[in-house]
């Protein structure tokens, strides 16, 4: 059911841990094998969780569970670090120009843009509002994803053989339940196609406030914004982590498949089939999720957005195609492949992750990753934006608030829209 409004325990099944962990684990890494498969074909992955759920007996033992450890605190990076990219240090409080390809120094303040300053204050001013309908979707109801998790308060261990590989026994099948958010602008008109941008984590109220302002001042389309939450869970193991950090065209088959369907009728617009008018964003994990989507499907999206991506090792299960997970991107992915037509603005903060948890492959620098990010792109003859924010940690929301108006105002840059006025 959806309900409108203004802008402006679930069970758990007990899987045997030492076979039923395994399978699942196995089970995924072979669905990993085949990237870029036809929505058809990831019945699969359906089938297998119903057979672990069913053919694996109840253990009375489980191994003990491995103990997440004390996230470090990251240091300060300095953005002139010999190795990183040459960047533009810009005034204090001060945004890139929208059509400024290149890289940038923002910070230390994080000053909201005065148009954004008067959306975020105010209610009753006479920037037209959207409108917000809210919807769920089931794991029952996905052919694709239908649902696993990770134990509480357990992560995983590096493979002795292999750091870059983290083994995760406590994982299994798990039912979720996902909001999905759709803002549709008071300048849609009904029954017309529209753009429109897909965003993970939802809900996400600042893009819906930022959108109404930026399109009230004609400087992007008018255009719907789908906010997806995700499976639940975090990192290697869980469902987020499956959907979010798998280097396959998987999740954007999701979204085509399963949601943006029910967005459709739920909402009651026409989306888009033209890449061009579809874009996609997200932050940290999300963030790498929404080039993963462009990148594995570039006939169905152009144009990306991220806060923090997660362009490390993250991937799970392990993936032999790609089996550094999204550090790939800028160590293979990118500089061996031709460039795509795919537009993307970047953030990271100088305060970003660094070794989150217990694996240490080198592989782990948030801030090292998005800047090898940048040289790639600029290297394959990218149109891309680099944000490097002074005083900033990961997902920083002040830089969000000061950053996602001319963020959203890049990556539509070029976009054909006689409501676009430059």
């Amino acid at each position: 059911m959806g309900r409108c409004y203004r802008s402006g325990p679930s069970s758990v099944h007990n899987l045997d841990r030492s076979g039923a962990q395994t399978s699942l684990s196995t089970k995924l890494e072979l669905r990993q094998n085949d990237l870029m498969t036809p929505v058809s074909r990831s019945l699969g992955i359906s089938l297998l969780f119903g057979l672990i759920a069913v053919l694996q007996p109840v253990s009375a033992q489980s191994p003990p569970s491995v103990q997440r450890t004390e996230r470090p605190v990251p240091p300060t990076r300095d953005p002139h670090t010999p190795g990183f990219v040459t960047a533009k240090e810009l005034p204090d409080g001060a945004n890139p120009a929208p059509n400024a390809d290149g890289n940038f120094i923002i910070g230390p303040k994080h000053d909201v843009p005065p148009e954004m300053s008067a959306q975020l204050q105010q209610s009753g001013d006479s920037i037209p509002r959207g409108t917000v309908i809210e919807f769920t979707i089931n794991s029952s109801d996905s052919k694709i994803y239908p649902g696993i998790a990770r134990d509480p308060n357990t992560f995983g261990t590096p493979d002795p053989a292999d750091p870059a590989r983290l083994v995760v026994t406590t994982s299994h099948s798990a039912p979720y339940t996902r909001k999905v958010t759709v803002y549709i602008p008071k300048q849609y008109v009904p029954g017309s196609v529209a753009p429109f941008i897909v965003g993970a984590d939802g809900p996400d109220p600042l893009l819906f406030s930022t959108l109404d302002t930026l399109i009230a001042q004609h400087k992007v389309p008018p255009m719907i914004a789908i906010s997806i939450g995700n499976g639940s869970g975090d990192a290697q193991g869980s469902e987020r982590g499956l959907e979010y950090d798998t280097m396959s065209g998987l999740y954007a088959e999701f979204v085509e498949s399963e949601v943006l369907p029910r967005v459709e009728s739920e909402a009651h617009v026409k989306l888009t089939k033209d890449p061009d008018g579809r874009a996609t964003m997200g932050a940290s994990s999300g963030g790498s999720c929404a080039l993963i989507m462009a990148w594995y499907h570039p006939e169905l999206y152009h144009r990306v957005l991220s806060y923090s991506g997660t362009f490390v090792n993250q991937q799970w299960p392990y993936n032999p195609q790609a089996p550094h997970g999204a550090w790939e991107f800028h160590e293979h992915l990118i500089p061996d492949s031709p460039a795509k037509p795919i537009r993307i603005w970047m953030e990271v903060g100088d305060r970003d992750s660094l070794n989150p948890n217990v694996m240490r492959d080198n592989m782990h620098d948030w801030v090292l990753a998005n800047e090898r990010m940048a040289n790639v792109l600029a290297a394959k003859g990218y149109h891309y934006q680099f944000v490097f924010a002074r005083n900033a940690g990961h997902v920083e929301r002040a830089v969000r608030q000061q950053t996602l108006s001319e963020a959203l105002q890049y990556i539509w840059q070029g976009y054909p829209s006689s409501a676009i006025r430059n």
